[in-house]
């Protein structure tokens, strides 16, 4: 694959799967739109790869304790800080996991991918999202995360999994429902994506192990690296700026491409191929 298509690819999946304005609909999007070839599983792996090194390093602290606390956990105890991390990280996956599954099996999944689906979407949740962060929060931190949280919000991830919606944005939309502070509920949707990254790459891996070629491989290994970088630039900016700016930037971009993907599903009769 040429390098350029390679770090387009790399760069959207990186910029796109921490801030709230969906990465899986964006590389829908990027064949569909530019005529570019389908990226295929390999680059899809490797990317997700990537990004997950990011997340892990902005949030290693998070990641070790709850690591650490794994062990104590499998004991049947959730009664250390990393224990019941660990215990609200592996619920709020389990919804999203199921989903996806149902998606897979039925073949559902694929008779998403459009760009009808993916305007509605970024529309709807982008005003979702509005909605959310005005409502103002109750200046809830992570650390008061509970369980039943832990099931609302796994079920809003598995929204996500229709194409458009945004895993980052519908996780942070219900954190703020449920009265978490702006960088509150980007933090617990962050951690709240590294189970969900390891389980859609695992899910992936088996075709990608059978089929994968040395070129392939390569290709993947510098995908894997650009997405690492733009997702550690975009997660650590994303972050600081909700020390003084809303998530209305966010949605403003949402509508818009929104607005644009409706338009060009509709009047320009477009859609998206059934794989892409």
């Amino acid at each position: 694959m040429p390098l350029l298509h390679l770090l387009l690819l790399a760069v959207i999946q990186g910029i796109t799967e921490f801030l709230p304005v969906s990465s899986s609909g964006h590389l829908i999007l990027l064949p569909g739109l530019t005529g570019m070839a389908d990226q295929g599983q390999v680059l899809d792996v490797a990317v997700h790869v990537g990004t997950l090194g990011a997340v892990v390093l902005y949030f290693w602290a998070d990641v070790r304790e709850a690591i650490q606390g794994l062990p104590r956990l499998l004991s049947g105890k959730a009664d250390t800080p990393g224990s019941r991390l660990a215990m609200l990280l592996i619920i709020a996956t389990i919804p999203g996991i199921l989903f996806g599954l149902f998606l897979a099996l039925t073949g559902i999944d694929d008779m998403l991918r459009s760009v009808a689906v993916i305007g509605w979407t970024m529309l709807g949740f982008g005003i979702l999202l509005y909605i959310a962060d005005r409502r103002g929060d109750s200046g809830k931190m992570p650390e008061e995360w509970t369980l039943v949280e832990s099931i609302k919000f796994g079920l809003w991830q598995a929204i996500a999994l229709i194409p458009g919606t945004s895993r980052s944005g519908i996780c942070i939309t219900g954190a703020l429902f449920a009265g978490y502070e702006r960088k509150a509920a980007a933090k617990i949707s962050m951690l709240m994506s590294i189970p969900m990254i390891i389980a859609s790459a695992a899910y992936l891996s088996g075709e990608v192990i059978a089929t994968a070629d040395i070129q392939a491989a390569k290709d993947g290994a510098i995908a894997a690296v650009f997405a690492f970088l733009s997702a550690l630039l975009a997660l650590s900016l994303m972050m600081k700026l909700l020390n003084s700016v809303s998530y209305t930037p966010y949605v403003i971009y949402r509508v818009v491409l929104g607005l644009f993907l409706l338009w060009f599903a509709y009047v320009h009769g477009a859609e998206m191929p059934a794989h892409a």
